[in-house]
């Protein structure tokens, strides 16, 4: 099964796919760098500390987000597969060297980037384990945070080439 359209997808996952204007080499560079991922991860005024980013299968990936008014929201999880400026899969399901967890919100997203036209397809593909974490996930704003996230991306990004 191919993941790279919505039309293939399971009914318990979100998928938000868009060509962003930066070239994928660009895209990668801000997510693979814990230091730049903080940049552009959650939406603004929101703000991210990356306490764990090991890019590798298994390598664990952590994030603690906080907003204005002091809510936070921390997501620790793992990747799970690592394929440079192509395909990055993560997830909150597991942690660091395949140990499992019980996540306040469980899923396992696929980012994918691929060249069209003169920019990047992007695709977040994020699977939920059932129905009530899927709309537990759209009811947390899953479209416009991504989204937001997205643009934030792109805009960032674009300031690196």
């Amino acid at each position: 099964m191919s993941l790279n359209t919505p039309e293939n997808s399971h009914p318990h996952d979100l998928i938000i796919s868009r060509v962003l204007n930066v070239p994928r080499a660009a895209l990668w560079r801000a997510w693979s760098d814990p230091d730049l991922l903080k940049e552009w991860w959650c939406p603004k005024p929101w703000v991210t500390e990356v306490k764990a980013f090991d890019l590798r299968p298994g390598g664990a990936f952590h994030t603690l987000m906080t907003g204005p008014d002091g809510a936070s929201s921390g997501n620790p999880g793992s990747f799970l597969e690592v394929v440079p400026q192509s395909r990055l899969v993560f997830t909150s399901m597991l942690t660091a060297d395949w140990r499992p967890a019980t996540p306040w919100l469980g899923f396992t997203a696929i980012v994918m980037m691929s060249d069209e036209g003169g920019g990047t397809r992007y695709t977040a593909h994020v699977m939920h384990p059932d129905e009530d974490a899927c709309e537990q996930h759209k009811q947390l704003g899953f479209f416009d945070g991504w989204n937001a996230v997205i643009t934030q991306l792109e805009a960032f990004a674009a300031g690196l080439r």
